[in-house]
């Protein structure tokens, strides 16, 4: 394992369970799982915490058998999935005017146009959760994806603006700050259940994930490398089971354990003989359910969270030609029988069950490849992205200290070669040896404060990868 990469945490707070898995990158890239654990959340419906005192409770129970598993992890910050009725998008444009125009287009260009998105007007009661560049125009070229080393004058670029309800917000920081722990930052749930199920190939080709949590479906568009949308669509596996409660008349959790163990999206899979039987309340008979009729409340709901996506589609122009990848169904949700069939029914787009496997190391926990923690193990991928990208800035800015400092003390050097043959061929004078000395004394007092700025620099260095 490479010890040198640092412990990252992500933590989902869903509406039926919060999970929190730490995990490390290894030599080959691939995540190894240091600790895991998940409790019942009780707090939270359709993605929002409404209960804070039971989602704290909640959260440290995750936390203590997060530490149970491996009693040596320190916990401190934690990536953070957010998703529910409240979160909305936009697209923007923005553009600057570089003064510099002889420089190359460098990384403080990008960052200063992501910055300016932050003063998107939105609703006061919002909050902007994410600033998401799509294509970059640099003058008159078009569709660019990494404008990085360019030359240019003017630099915009399309955007996808994710916002979220601020009081929503701040429950879910307060929520996890009275936990003990800190908010490294908070990623829209789609995206970070995308990172964890997709490879290079199903971003290009175009593919939709729909992730089908406990309170919600989220769904995230790509199309050539690009993120054309997100939504939230109100319907999720709480639904469904609410749904048999009332419709077969049983107790809530009769209802989930019924459509976990013999729940069909497709009813005419069912077969029609087939029957559930229910023990009595307080010594009343069995009630016998159908397998059918079972069915057939669990294809409604579901059929209609899938018109939600074919209406989401549409709305973007991407129909299913357009989508080489397909459907990709991941969440809790995904794991009901015979879903990828009425899915494709559904949508005219081909499916399949998106499993977090795909950047995990060999040897974890069977458990974690389920679909329900594919967001769990996204926002660790997505702390490992910012880690390296941090990284990479950092070595940049060391590369370029460096550069500048060895061309200064190259210039001084052949200064001071220049003068020693000029001092060999006349006999200098009172005033020009006193003037050399006093050159010669700042020169080694400007060497002694470079040197100083780089061990500072380098100190710092040391002390944010040690943060990291």
């Amino acid at each position: 394992m490479n010890q040198e990469a640092p412990i990252i945490v992500g933590l989902d707070i869903g509406t039926t369970k919060i999970a929190a898995i730490a995990g490390r990158k290894n030599e080959y890239g691939k995540l190894e799982i240091l600790g895991f654990g998940k409790a019942p959340s009780f707090g939270v419906q359709h993605g929002m915490v409404l209960n804070i005192d039971q989602t704290i409770k909640a959260i440290r129970q995750a936390l203590e058998n997060c530490y149970a598993s491996n009693p040596n992890l320190e916990i401190n910050e934690v990536y953070v999935g957010i998703a529910g009725h409240h979160i909305k998008s936009l697209q923007t444009r923005g553009d600057i005017v570089r003064s510099d125009t002889d420089a190359e287009i460098s990384q403080k260009d990008i960052d200063q146009l992501i910055n300016d998105q932050y003063k998107t007007v939105i609703p006061a009661s919002d909050q902007i959760i994410d600033v998401i560049p799509q294509q970059y125009i640099v003058d008159s070229l078009q569709n660019i994806t990494y404008p990085i080393g360019m030359s240019g004058v003017k630099v915009g670029a399309n955007f996808h603006i994710i916002t979220g309800d601020k009081n929503a917000i701040r429950n879910i920081n307060r929520s996890v700050e009275k936990s003990g722990l800190k908010i490294h930052d908070l990623v829209l749930q789609p995206l970070a259940s995308a990172a964890a199920v997709m490879c290079d190939m199903d971003f290009e080709a175009g593919v939709a994930i729909v992730d089908i949590g406990g309170g919600t479906t989220d769904l995230a568009v790509f199309y050539e490398g690009i993120l054309k949308h997100t939504a939230v669509i109100p319907y999720g596996g709480e639904n469904i089971t609410n749904d048999i409660k009332n419709g077969l008349g049983v107790l809530k959790t009769q209802a989930e354990q019924m459509k976990v163990q013999f729940g069909y999206a497709l009813a005419d899979e069912a077969k029609n003989n087939a029957y559930i039987t229910i023990p009595g309340l307080r010594g009343q008979s069995p009630k016998e359910i159908s397998v059918k009729n079972l069915a057939h409340i669990i294809q409604a709901r579901m059929s209609e969270i899938m018109d939600f996506v074919v209406y989401h589609l549409k709305q973007i122009g991407m129909d299913n030609k357009m989508l080489n990848g397909g459907i990709i169904l991941t969440g809790g949700g995904s794991q009901l029988k015979h879903l990828i069939q009425l899915t494709e029914y559904t949508t005219g787009v081909s499916a399949r069950i998106g499993y977090p496997n795909e950047h995990l190391a060999s040897g974890h926990i069977d458990e974690l490849t389920k679909p329900m923690y594919a967001t769990c193990v996204g926002l660790i991928l997505k702390g490992y992205n910012d880690y390296e990208n941090d990284r990479r800035a950092l070595e940049e800015n060391y590369v370029k200290i460096n550069t500048s400092y060895f061309a200064k003390e190259q210039a001084a050097k052949a200064a001071a070669e220049e003068e020693e043959e000029a001092w060999a061929d006349d006999e200098p004078t009172v005033e020009q040896i006193q003037e050399r000395k006093v050159r010669e004394r700042n020169a080694s007092l400007k060497t002694f404060l470079d040197r100083m700025k780089t061990k500072i620099i380098d100190m710092f260095t040391e002390e944010e990868d040690a943060k990291l």
